[in-house]
């Protein structure tokens, strides 16, 4: 199931894709169909679908949920497994930005650049309710100057572009099997393109989620980025106006233009 949110009556509610139909789930936005299928022991998937409308329009989907966390995995692509994976915090919802709205451009930073990855949504305890693309933005040039300048290089206004929608693990039993197709565009020039696949992911996704909860309490409705499967070079930094694209096939494509914040 694809399951995400759209603006529907002046509101942003919970939605069932099916192609590019919408299917809406009047008066729940997506972390409300979280919180009740924990409170009222149904899986999200079925009290989804118990509460849509069979109403379906074409309806642009927004950003699929507004996380109660927001963290990142570093060293996950890297040749060399390291003793434990990097994890760290990314912020809330405030910094997050879903299909087609900007990203940042830090104003103190020359070397801001995407980064494609693979997203998971996660409920109680850590359980994985579902898969979406993410763009972790990071100011790189900050973090190189001082590595104690992560928080500032990682959390920002639109550091996380999140979308467009969630795939339940139901319907994607192996998200190593994605492939990221990766661009950005000045104008009407690519100035960089890349495919990378979350087969080369060099820990379990599970491990990931294990390691972040150790003596870690994350509430449902927190989403887990799991690592850059593709490096941007410096010399594609992010400018005012590019546009940067992820298409991840069956979890659809994420653009979004950059801005200065």
């Amino acid at each position: 199931m694809r399951l995400g949110q759209i603006r529907w009556n002046n509101d942003v509610t919970a939605a069932i894709f099916e192609g590019n139909l919408a299917r809406p789930v009047p008066d729940h936005t997506l972390y409300d169909l979280v919180r009740r299928s924990e409170i009222d022991h149904v899986p999200l998937r079925e009290l989804a679908r118990q509460q849509a409308s069979s109403h379906r329009e074409e309806i642009q989907p927004v950003i699929p949920i507004h996380p109660r966390e927001l963290w990142a995995c570093g060293g996950t692509y890297d040749l060399v497994e390291r003793r434990r994976p990097e994890i760290s915090f990314k912020g809330t919802a405030r910094v997050c930005v879903g299909p087609n709205k900007p990203i940042g451009i830090r104003s103190d930073s020359t070397s801001t650049v995407p980064e494609p990855e693979l997203a998971v949504l996660l409920g109680s305890r850590g359980a994985i309710l579902g898969y979406t693309l993410a763009n972790d933005v990071t100011a790189w040039d900050l973090l190189r100057d001082e590595p104690l300048h992560l928080s500032e290089a990682k959390i920002f206004n639109g550091c996380c572009a999140l979308g467009p929608f969630f795939i339940t693990p139901d319907e994607l039993a192996d998200p190593r099997g994605i492939e990221i197709a990766f661009s950005i565009r000045r104008g009407e020039e690519t100035i960089f393109s890349a495919a990378g696949s979350i087969a080369r992911l060099n820990r379990e996704i599970g491990t990931l989620v294990e390691t972040l909860l150790r003596g870690n309490t994350v509430p449902s409705g927190s989403v887990l980025l799991t690592g850059s499967c593709i490096a941007v070079p410096r010399d594609a930094a992010l400018a005012p106006g590019d546009v940067v694209t992820l298409d991840g096939g069956s979890l659809g494509v994420l653009s979004n233009p950059a801005a200065l914040v």
